[in-house]
């Protein structure tokens, strides 16, 4: 079910974007605006989302109690999540609505470029849904930690449906264009993040009587070495994003559907990395080790087999995936150039998110911080280096070794004597 809302989540509204925005520039300004969006938002989210997973599995293993009149599970790591959820996502629309201008401009977008005022209002636009954004995750999060998939897939299919209508209403009905867009999208946020409250609040305790209750502790402690990692990870996907924007609208706009189906198909592992993480943190949490063991070498196992497969699937239909997005021909002519190292890194991508899986798991977040950082130092000097040697394709040899770099980290993690892993190297 996690593969299913993975793909609706990447694929759905942002395909539909891109084909209802036909011209090029149009396309590449909503694609600056998504990155720069993703880029803000994530700094905090993906550090709370996975926290989120791991405190909530072991939560419920260790200590979950029941409301004596509701029955409702009062699980403190649930409630620290949402009011730190909700506080982030205030704090992110305050910095995209006001700062969108200076976002673009990091990103090489200058005032005087085409791409600039187009972009600029989608991204105000977007900063609107940054609340429920945060809090959307924060919810799915909790959901994983309880081991339920099939919840939050039903509901973001709900507010995907909700996209589909309303983009083509507000675009063509309307005639409001990317704004009417980049509307649907926050629309359809706040539809999901309302029924997934609702559905959680009928399962746990959403905040507590009282505010001593609360344990920001651990979040905070583990988010900060999270934090390290999510700028690293962004910082690099940034200056990818910054270059092929660089090579012009074209590019951009091949280089955004490059990149979401990169990452759509890429979810793929990373839902069955978050099956092993709350499986691995409940079992973690209890010190059955065997088990943890078992967990991991399968979701290894079927994260190669899974990764080549898609390789040779993307490999076979990939022109077909793009004409999805856009039936612009010099568009479709760039992609094509860049998708060989699209179908190749899949397997590269497959096991590096399952070995993220896998730490969080154990709650190994200060390793993962560290050797992301390192990981990103490297990847970047390489996207900034190669681009003005073999352009776009530059681009993408430099996140191939970003990927790269991020399975060999979480290789040399398992082969450690020490640290969370060291129960892999006893002798029975």
């Amino acid at each position: 079910m996690i593969l299913v809302k993975a793909l609706n989540q990447k694929t759905t509204s942002l395909s539909l974007l891109q084909r209802r925005l036909s011209c090029a520039l149009e396309l590449a300004s909503a694609g600056i605006g998504v990155s720069i969006f993703n880029i803000v938002s994530k700094i905090f989210n993906i550090p709370l989302l996975s926290i989120a997973t791991s405190f909530v599995a072991e939560d419920i293993s260790k200590s979950a109690i029941k409301h004596p009149s509701s029955g409702k599970l009062e699980l403190t790591s649930v409630s620290s999540a949402l009011i730190l959820a909700a506080g982030i996502g205030i704090i992110e629309a305050l910095a995209l609505f006001l700062g969108s201008g200076l976002f673009l401009k990091l990103m090489g977008v200058s005032p005087a470029s085409p791409m600039y005022k187009p972009a600029k209002v989608f991204l105000s636009m977007r900063a609107l849904g940054a609340p429920a954004n945060v809090l959307m995750l924060a919810v799915q999060g909790v959901f994983r930690g309880f081991k339920d998939t099939k919840t939050p897939v039903f509901y973001i299919g709900l507010g995907n449906l909700s996209a589909v209508i309303l983009l083509p209403l507000l675009i063509y009905g309307f005639q409001l264009g990317i704004t009417g867009a980049a509307i649907s999208t926050v629309a359809s946020q706040y539809i999901i993040t309302i029924l997934l409250l609702r559905s959680l609040s009928k399962r746990a305790v959403l905040l507590p009587p009282r505010i001593d209750q609360l344990e920001f502790g651990g979040y905070l402690k583990s988010g900060g070495m999270l934090l390290g990692r999510t700028l690293s990870i962004l910082l690099t996907m940034t200056i990818g994003t910054s270059m092929a924007a660089r090579q012009g609208p074209t590019a951009m706009a091949a280089h955004q559907i490059c990149l979401q189906v990169w990452l759509a198909v890429s979810l793929l592992a990373d839902a069955l990395a978050v099956s092993a993480q709350a499986m691995i943190a409940s079992s973690y949490a209890l010190v059955d080790y065997k088990r943890v063991q078992k967990i991991a070498m399968f979701a290894l196992q079927v994260g190669m087999v899974s990764g080549l497969a898609l390789a040779v699937g993307l490999y076979a239909s990939f022109g077909n995936i793009a004409r999805l997005f856009t039936s612009d021909p010099e568009v479709l002519m760039v992609v094509k150039s860049c998708a060989l190292f699209v179908c190749a890194s899949q397997p590269i991508n497959a096991l590096a998110f399952i070995f993220d899986g896998l730490h969080y798991g154990v709650s190994d977040f200060n390793y993962v911080g560290q050797a992301s950082i390192v990981v990103g130092v490297m990847s970047s000097l390489i996207l900034l280096w190669a681009p003005s040697l073999f352009g776009l394709a530059g681009v993408w040899v430099g996140l191939t070794t970003l990927m790269g770099l991020r399975m060999a980290a979480g290789i040399l993690r398992l082969l450690w004597k020490w640290g969370p892993w060291s129960f892999l190297h006893e002798v029975p």
